[in-house]
């Protein structure tokens, strides 16, 4: 997956938004205001930190190698998912879907029914 196709397939969650609030290089998804993925612009191969269940995420750690501890991030919670290629693509946007839907889990109840959930 490239930086484009995973910036088109973020933005498609609902109530997704984009941001640079760590400066102009570290583009960041959120969902109300919560983050749910973020890439560094300048990773050669790029890469995204995802949140993820902590069982799920050594399990991805171990079977993987392009999924590792989430970079500036909770360990426990967080990977950093490399885009070098290795990892297929439905791979890529199931582990986007789980980031977002434990994101949106763990909002208000009153900013989960605005999403429709």
């Amino acid at each position: 997956m490239h930086l484009d196709a995973l910036r088109a397939y973020c933005l498609a969650k609902t109530g997704a938004t984009e941001e640079l609030p760590f400066g102009e290089d570290v583009l960041v998804f959120k969902v109300k205001g919560k983050m749910f993925a973020l890439t560094n612009l300048t990773w050669l191969p790029p890469g995204v930190n995802l949140k993820c269940d902590p069982a799920r995420a050594v399990e991805l750690r171990e079977r993987y190698d392009a999924v590792r501890p989430g970079y500036h991030m909770n360990k426990t919670h967080w990977n950093t998912v490399m885009l070098d290629g290795s990892l297929p693509p439905e791979l890529v946007r199931a582990l986007i879907d789980h980031s977002y839907e434990l994101v949106v889990r763990g909002l208000r109840r009153a900013d989960r029914e605005a999403l429709g959930r």
